[in-house]
């Protein structure tokens, strides 16, 4: 069955570790986000966070919006974090394919000193370029599992 969820907001920074900015649309090239300081050649190219994990704990803080995680992509309506590694997302010409669920938190990690809890190690995922394109706010997300 196929999982469908929806982009909520696009975002980048110009350096690692910063809270990104949601910037509403994006070029995708092959190396990630365009203008993104995590793009590169690498298994992490694209980082995506589902709204629902955000919720759990947005209540500890009335300053934490999209982006704050340091998430490229904010989803809505797929579990990421319970997807297999090599699942892919299609979100109009982009195709992505995951490579990583979770992380460790880095000691200078924004949230994490901001209010003490970060839901990136456990239910942030990872992903790579397959195919390059844009990437909108409101743009549909479609999830194909590895053995389909």
């Amino acid at each position: 069955m196929t999982q469908i969820g929806i982009v909520k907001a696009v975002n980048i920074s110009r350096k690692k570790g910063e809270i990104k900015e949601n910037i509403h649309t994006c070029k995708v090239n092959m190396q990630g986000l365009e203008n993104d300081a995590h793009s590169g050649d690498w298994h992490r190219q694209i980082s995506l966070l589902a709204e629902e994990s955000i919720d759990k704990i947005r209540h500890l803080s009335n300053s934490i919006t999209y982006g704050s995680f340091a998430e490229n992509i904010t989803s809505q309506g797929i579990r990421l974090h319970e997807l297999p590694i090599g699942s892919f997302f299609k979100i109009n010409d982009v195709v992505l394919e995951l490579t990583q669920i979770g992380k460790k938190c880095h000691n200078d990690c924004a949230i994490m000193q901001q209010v003490g809890k970060c839901v990136m190690p456990t239910e942030g995922v990872f992903a790579k370029v397959i195919h390059p394109g844009t990437i909108s706010e409101g743009d549909e997300i479609r999830v194909i599992l590895p053995n389909e």
